[in-house]
Parts: C-alpha cells; structure tokens; sequence
C-alpha cells in the first residue's frame, strides 16, 4: 500500500511538473493525482495488494458505521433511562471474536467501549474471548451482538489486505 501511494504522488508531482507552468499549483497537483490514481488503480494487481483507496473508502465506511452505531446505542441507552421504571438487568456475557493481531483486537475494544451500554471489560488471556458487561442483557445484548459483527467486518475492510 505504501508504494501505491509513493507511486500516485510521483506520478502526480511528474504531472506538475510537465505542465510548464511558472508556479506550482494545487489544481494541476490534484488532477495530476486523479489521474495517478486511475493509472495506479489499472496496475495495482502488479503491486500484489488491493487498491490503496479502497482501504481509504473503508476507512470512512468504518468511521461512518461507528457514528450511526453510536446514535442507535446512544437512543437505546436514553430510552431506558427516561423510562418511568428503570427496569433493567445488567450482566456479563462473552463473545468469541475472529480478529487477528493486537491493532485490530485493540480497535474492536476500543469501538465496543465506545458505544453507550456496553464495555470490554476484560480479555481473556489467549487474546480470543471478550467479557463485556451489557447494560440491559435482555434489550442491549442483542444490538451489542449485531454492532460487534458489523465492526469485525468493517475493521477486516480497512486492515486485511
């Protein structure tokens, strides 16, 4: 991925420089990189890794997931405080994750104890169970559920290649 991206800034900055023009200008730098980028998206088999902007794309597709997760959890987590009776019942429960290595084990925590209602609170000692603590195991365990999927799957998006 770094040598995609060495290799479309060069490309961008040959395009500046071509140009002939008295001055450096961002334009022709940014048309230069589009056009890099097209070139390098043509030849990124040769590179032996997926497309770098595809990794950028995921990027924000993950960060994307990650607000409207924290706007679900975040209404969910309203609605049973504003409720009359606070009739909840909080437990731990486990989950068993398909990441690999300690960055994406790391971002998962992290988005999980991001969303309201629910926090890792441990990791088991191989690095493979979580033990998170749900707010509501009955309401919240399953939005709990469905949120670590989703994550798990955006988060493979942006680091495996």
């Amino acid at each position: 991925m770094p040598a995609q991206f060495i290799s479309n800034l060069m490309i961008a900055l040959l395009w500046t420089f071509l140009m002939d023009e008295d001055a450096f200008y961002f334009p022709t730098f940014l048309t230069g990189y589009i056009f890099g980028a097209v070139i390098i998206f043509f030849m990124h088999r040769f590179f032996g890794s997926k497309f770098y902007l595809l990794r950028v794309f995921a990027l924000f597709k993950l960060i994307f997931i990650l607000v409207s997760e924290l706007f679900h959890s975040s209404f969910l987590v309203l609605k049973q405080i504003l409720s009359p009776s606070l009739d909840i019942k909080p437990g731990i429960f486990t989950y068993e994750h398909s990441m690999r290595g300690d960055y994406e084990l790391t971002a998962l925590a992290l988005l999980l104890t991001l969303t309201p209602g629910s926090v890792v609170m441990e990791v088991s000692p191989d690095g493979k169970t979580f033990f998170i603590h749900a707010m509501d195991m009955e309401t919240s365990r399953d939005a709990v559920l469905k949120s670590i999927q989703v994550f798990e799957k955006a988060i493979m998006e942006v680091t495996r290649s």
